[in-house]
């Protein structure tokens, strides 16, 4: 793989970008330029974190406004943010190792970390050590955190923002919290601008209530598969309130299955589309987006096997990964330890963010079904937030790409320390199928110097 240059790719240093970091950080490499460094953290004895971070060649020094640093979490739980969020979707280059016009570099730095351990090239030397929970993932995000941060200067100054998708969001509020936690604890020198929550499940009880009247309305079903779904869904509801978290994840998986036999196979990510094809994903071997399933990587339509560049030519540029590391070897391991977390919400911790004075923001992509924006309107309905009755009085603005305003590309409505953001012609994927709105949706978030 190769950035604008691959030369000089020095092991066992991070240079200029990361300085010389604490014992708990094992091994690391970087560019010899500074422009990207990355290495393995030992969050618990046995367990290692593996993460990417990138300088952005767009930064701009701004006094007014610090430049900002952007933790991507992805979903799953199972998914490599390092392969799917920087490859796939957001990072300098696309799955084919070409430039990406759209990457969020240039908005801010890029942060990848394939969490929780076992993920991408993360691993555990014993199974035993793979996360049950949201919260102990986030613990262990915190322990890398401290482990990157404490020890750079540089870094303390730019915000963090942390960007989730899918899965990742249910990460992305723990994360928060705990980070937030840290810091009031002396423990940890970082600026927290933000949590974003992109298509998250947040609250699986309202996504798979939305699941089939949401397929109803736009034709995918009939009454039949409707009344299966809506049984379907309001036993995992029962379940859920039952604290039967495990059962709730068994019948999730069989309401898939509903949806796909009576929907013709729609793709659970875009239903405008089939199951499989969609010209915008290609299938690979790893864990899909929530589960059991092949996950669907975002790359053109005929290029290359996702896993087969992490394994190849991401491998040899790195350097550091040990002998008997598979990217996304682990995977299912990871999601099978928190089958009995998956179904848990986590409006809660939303509501204790903006409790907290933290900024946070959701964007959903209009052709969604896995995070549908009807399933996530209605956990922010539940919000306890004092502001929210405020918020669902306000109109809603339009999105353009640019100073085009020949077509409408969404909507964005906020109020203190919230706001939403409705992208159109999205599904699940937002940064790759509106990369224009999408950028400049970031850099509001962010308040980049380049926004």
């Amino acid at each position: 793989m190769k950035m604008v240059t691959t030369k000089g790719i020095i092991v066992l240093c991070v240079l200029c970008f990361v300085s010389s970091v604490s014992s708990i950080v094992n091994t690391s490499g970087g560019t010899a330029d500074g422009s990207q460094a990355w290495g393995y953290t030992e969050v618990r004895h046995g367990a290692h974190l593996f993460w990417w971070l990138y300088k952005s060649p767009y930064r701009v020094e701004d006094p007014s406004k610090p430049w900002p640093t952007i933790l991507w979490l992805q979903g799953g739980p199972g998914g490599s943010g390092v392969g799917f969020g920087n490859f796939g979707e957001i990072g300098p280059l696309d799955v084919n190792l070409k430039p990406r016009n759209s990457t969020w570099l240039k908005m801010a730095d890029l942060l990848f970390v394939d969490s929780p351990v076992g993920t991408g090239f993360s691993y555990v030397e014993d199974d035993k050590l793979f996360v049950k929970t949201d919260v102990e993932s986030a613990t262990d995000l915190t322990t890398l955190l401290k482990a990157i941060y404490n020890v750079n200067t540089t870094l303390q100054k730019s915000p963090l923002y942390i960007f989730a998708e899918s899965y990742g969001g249910k990460f992305a509020v723990t994360l928060g919290l705990s980070v937030l936690q840290a810091i009031k604890d002396g423990q940890l020198k970082l600026q927290l601008g933000g949590v974003a929550l992109g298509d998250s499940w947040i609250s699986p009880e309202d996504f798979v209530l939305s699941w089939g009247p949401l397929l109803k309305d736009v034709s995918r079903i009939d009454e039949v598969g409707l009344n299966k779904s809506n049984s379907l869904a309001l036993k995992i509801k029962q379940q859920l309130a039952d604290g039967q978290y495990q059962a709730a994840t068994d019948s999730w998986f069989d309401l898939e299955g509903v949806i796909l036999d009576n929907s013709g196979n729609v793709d659970f990510y875009n239903f405008m589309s089939d199951d499989g094809n969609s010209p915008v994903v290609a299938k690979t071997k790893a864990s899909r987006h929530l589960g059991k399933k092949p996950y669907a990587i975002i790359s053109e339509a005929n290029g290359p096997d996702l896993g087969s560049v992490m394994n190849g030519p991401i491998r040899e540029k790195l350097k550091i990964i040990p002998a008997n590391v598979t990217w996304g070897g682990q995977s299912d391991g990871v999601f099978s330890a928190l089958e009995s977390d998956f179904m848990k919400p986590r409006i809660a911790e939303v509501d204790e963010l903006l409790s907290k004075g933290m900024n946070v923001t959701v964007y959903n992509g209009q052709l969604d079904v896995i995070c549908a924006t009807k399933g996530t309107e209605a956990w922010i309905n539940k919000l306890k937030w004092d502001g929210l009755e405020t918020y669902l009085k306000l109109s809603r603005s339009p999105l353009y790409c640019g100073k085009d305003e020949s077509a409408t590309k969404g909507f964005y409505r906020s109020y203190r320390n919230f706001a939403f953001y409705w992208i159109l012609g999205a599904g699940h994927f937002v940064p790759v199928e509106q990369p224009c709105v999408s950028l400049q949706m970031v850099g509001s978030i962010v308040n980049s110097p380049n926004a």
